[in-house]
């Protein structure tokens, strides 16, 4: 339950004499409508207000069903508008019997016309204040309800309101008095618990006129029950307020509760943490052996150059500290390497077992094919799968002499967004080319299981791995020499496959 319906529930249980005990020495309400008759009486007399043609009475009668009775002395059963029942000592009235209204008294003014007035007093419209101007109409304390507007549908904001001391008021408000100020504030409380829907008419400009106004079914306690309904809202006010602030965070915790945990399980499963190692896995320093002998056959096939070759090596030296052997170069890089791993797994630049590239743009556009079949498929962002890791399909190709602009790509690659937001992985299951919002990352050899490197990739660590490391003033780009210089832990391989498998468990069950 949100804190606007628990809100609207103890509304509810105060219009139907549920959430205060009732008193049976209380003087009935009753005797109140008899008082409210009377003043409107004398008022009709004075000319203060005009005589209602449509006054009513509602009684039950000797059947126990409720009829109201006009002034012109007919009488009709309108049992089938009574929502619920209500205690003994409670009456029935209609609202245009109870209130007096005042909308004669209203004007309204122009924005034009306010924005030459000094800022003194409140201008109120349908939904509140609106506005300050130098003047004003009413010095009283009035029940203001609005007229018109969407709010009287889905209530957003609540539809009636007191306004007090000096102010003015536009023709969007209903301006309303009645016999006292604890009835006016019952009577607030009232319409604001009730829908208005029935008494609405449009629905692009939805609208409450006097007529439908008055026609709204008021239940009336007796007095001094109104006065114990007012203070235990008004006690009860600040718990709900309360409540409602505590549920918003509890349902801001719930959206990001599987982001959080998500993310603690696999800052966890990169470090080693998950899951205990097996002394029987073949450790990850034969996975970059097999690296080192990958790269020297390329280089001596011709598919990769010898300048491309980077020989890297990190280890952990006799003192504790982390060291990297490059090309025979070693130097102290304890500082660069963000937490420790298990003995069987080894720290690596991802340059050392993979090629990182960027994508590039073919044009002009007409190079573009949307229709025919041939072509090479043009990997967009956008062909992405919604919420998962592959792209499986493209929407679009591009014609064969497209393809030395671009950057081919084979199944099995990695992409990263490459701009806007960037650092996000998928896998390509479909050979392609890429543009420039893309990173691909081509493994030498596969050291990395396909699902373990997309965790991996997908983790805080990652990314803030990634963010540190683009370029550009509006638009930020990842910089792909400095990703290809990222540090990454890599695991044996069967560890890998045991990690994966207890990751997708544990994400299946959150």
């Amino acid at each position: 339950m949100t804190g606007k319906q628990l809100k609207n529930s103890i509304l509810q249980w105060a219009i139907q004499g549920k959430l205060v005990p009732q008193d049976p020495n209380d003087e009935p309400a009753s005797v109140l409508l008899e008082k409210i008759r009377a003043e409107k009486a004398r008022l009709v007399k004075e000319g203060k207000i005009k005589k209602d043609k449509k006054e009513s009475i509602i009684y039950r009668g000797e059947d126990n069903s409720h009829y109201e009775k006009f002034a012109d002395g007919t009488v009709v059963c309108i049992d089938d508008e009574i929502p619920f029942d209500v205690p003994k000592g409670w009456e029935l009235a209609r609202f245009g019997s109870v209130m007096y209204n005042r909308d004669s008294e209203r004007i309204p003014l122009s924005v034009s016309e306010r924005s030459k007035l000094s800022k003194i007093y409140d201008y109120y419209g349908a939904s509140g204040v609106i506005d300050k101007v130098d003047k004003y109409l009413f010095d009283k304390d009035l029940l203001l309800i609005g007229e018109d507007g969407a709010n009287l549908i889905n209530r957003s904001t609540p539809i009636a309101y007191i306004a007090t001391g000096k102010y003015w008021v536009n023709n969007h408000a209903h301006v309303l008095d009645c016999i006292d100020f604890v009835f006016m504030q019952y009577v607030c409380l009232y319409i604001n618990s009730i829908s208005l829907v029935d008494y609405v008419t449009g629905t692009a400009q939805p609208k409450m006129n006097q007529e439908k106004m008055n026609s709204i079914l008021i239940f009336v306690p007796p007095y001094n029950e109104q006065k114990r309904i007012l203070e235990k809202v008004d006690e009860i006010q600040p718990l709900v307020v309360r409540y409602g602030k505590n549920q918003l965070r509890l349902e801001a915790l719930i959206k990001t509760l599987y982001t959080n945990m998500r993310k603690s399980i696999l800052q966890e499963a990169i470090q080693g943490k998950l899951i205990s190692q097996d002394p029987n896995d073949e450790p990850a320093s034969v996975l970059l052996q097999r690296i080192k002998e990958e790269k020297l056959r390329l280089v001596k096939e011709g598919k990769l150059k010898k300048k491309d070759v980077v020989d890297s090596v990190i280890f952990k030296g006799d003192d504790n500290r982390y060291y990297e052997k490059v090309n025979g170069d070693t130097k102290c890089i304890d500082d660069e390497i963000p937490f420790d791993i298990p003995e069987s797994w080894r720290w690596i630049r991802l340059s050392n077992i993979s090629i990182v590239a960027r994508g590039g743009s073919p044009r002009p556009i007409k190079e573009y094919i949307t229709e025919s079949s041939n072509g090479v498929n043009w990997i967009k962002i956008g062909d992405s799968e919604k919420g998962g890791k592959y792209i499986n399909k493209c929407a679009e190709k591009i014609k064969p002499e497209g393809v030395s602009k671009s950057r081919l790509v084979k199944p099995g690659d990695f992409l990263l967004t490459n701009s806007m937001s960037f650092g996000r992985p998928y896998i390509t299951n479909v050979e392609g080319c890429i543009h420039d919002g893309w990173l691909v990352i081509s493994q030498f050899i596969p050291v990395y299981n396909t699902d373990f490197l997309f965790f991996l990739l997908s983790s805080p660590f990652a990314y803030g791995q990634f963010s540190g490391k683009t370029a550009g003033a509006v638009v930020q780009n990842l910089n792909k020499d400095k990703v290809a210089d990222s540090f990454f832990p890599l695991p044996p391989i069967q560890e890998q496959k045991r990690i994966v498998a207890i990751m997708e468990r544990l994400i299946k069950e959150l």
